[in-house]
């Protein structure tokens, strides 16, 4: 149950388009009626004048143009709270299904209650920057523990602003000072992105909204591995905000989580109790 807790809060191919040959008939009624004739040196000449075309400064603007967007739809806020349901699968195969409560005080904590189908409170969480708290509600246990507990759990270097990205649904672990290469389509813009400690090959929507992460170890010793899709955008509110996600991560072992938001509100008041009762054992 801790470990389905922890995974909890951690959490194109190129399509080408070829323009069509002129057609037979029409190349031979283009052959009959050439009569007049054309000069073209002054074409010719225009184009040798010509400056020739810098390719790089044009990639550069292609992600210089997908970087600012990528910042443009960076979600900020003072508080969030959303109502979530979660599908859990860790590396014993286990289908698990839950609803959820986040709440978050931007930079500050995380606040999360975790109810079992049938509507009663299971678990309840409290994150700040340096402490992971844990309410165990069903064996009467508190947990108090440093925020590396998290990365213990998923094997992964979590801390508090990756939580609160991924909780709000931007991207994590790009570095865009380091983007090596792009692809573009007519569904939107491929940038791959080498950082410490991932390789991120971020796949952004025509939009710019964050569509597909994917990313790999930027250690050879190791094989640290994350799939993050977004999907199911409101476009309603201050910010274009994905409802979907599925996140999965592995190295030694695997998790797969797939949340869909129900609810969610952006900067309104917080409630966020959390209180040790007196019988609880503290572990």
């Amino acid at each position: 149950m801790i470990r389905l807790l922890a995974g909890i809060v951690f959490i194109g191919a190129m399509t080408f388009a070829v323009a069509g040959c002129r057609s037979t008939k029409k190349i031979s009624k283009a052959i009959a009626t050439t009569n007049i004739r054309k000069d073209t040196t002054g074409d010719a000449a225009r184009a040798a004048a010509a400056a020739p075309r810098d390719a790089h400064a044009d990639s550069m603007e292609v992600i210089r143009q997908a970087v600012q967007g990528l910042a443009n739809n960076h979600i900020d806020f003072k508080t969030f709270s959303g109502h979530m349901h979660v599908h859990y699968e860790g590396s014993d195969g286990k289908d698990n299904e839950f609803n959820a409560v986040v709440r978050i005080k931007k930079d500050s904590m995380i606040w999360v209650s975790i109810n079992a189908l049938l509507g009663f409170e299971a678990l309840r969480l409290q994150i700040t920057h340096d402490s992971v708290k844990i309410l165990d509600r069903l064996h009467k246990i508190a947990r108090l523990r440093s925020v590396t507990y998290l990365q213990d759990q998923v094997h992964l270097p979590v801390d508090f602003q990756t939580l609160q990205d991924l909780l709000i649904g931007n991207p994590v672990y790009v570095d865009t000072a380091h983007i090596l290469f792009y692809k573009q389509d007519n569904k939107g813009i491929s940038l791959f992105s080498v950082g410490s400690p991932f390789r991120n090959y971020l796949t952004l929507n025509l939009d710019y909204t964050p569509q597909h992460s994917k990313l790999d170890d930027a250690d050879p010793l190791r094989a640290r591995t994350g799939d993050i899709t977004f999907g199911n955008y409101d476009h309603s509110g201050m910010t274009s905000f994905s409802t979907y996600r599925k996140i999965s991560v592995a190295e030694k072992s695997k998790l797969d989580i797939e949340i869909e938001v129900k609810q969610f509100k952006f900067n309104e008041p917080l409630n966020t109790p959390f209180q040790v009762p007196k019988n609880f054992k503290r572990r």
